[in-house]
């Protein structure tokens, strides 16, 4: 069963994400530790399946090296993700 996501729920950019903890050198499993989760609620996350809270972000950011506002509403509040997730069927 997959869920619809709706028009205004936060959208992570996946792929863009991934591609920052590649070049952290961070593994994803230090990174879940230290937002206090489990590997899979983070892959959860990652994934869109649930949404990360603003502490997470926070904490991603710095783990990540995300400084900008511009760079991290890309990544963690996207919208041409948003536009994608809302047009599937």
């Amino acid at each position: 069963m997959t869920t619809k996501k709706k028009r205004g729920d936060t959208v992570t950019d996946t792929m863009e994400l991934n591609r920052l903890i590649r070049k952290s050198g961070l593994t994803k499993s230090y990174i879940a530790g230290k937002l206090g989760i489990t590997l899979y609620g983070f892959q959860m996350k990652r994934e869109n399946k649930s949404q990360f809270t603003a502490e997470q972000i926070k904490m991603l950011c710095e783990l990540l090296g995300i400084k900008s506002l511009r760079e991290k509403e890309k990544i963690f509040f996207c919208t041409k993700c948003r536009q994608k997730v809302n047009n599937i069927k």
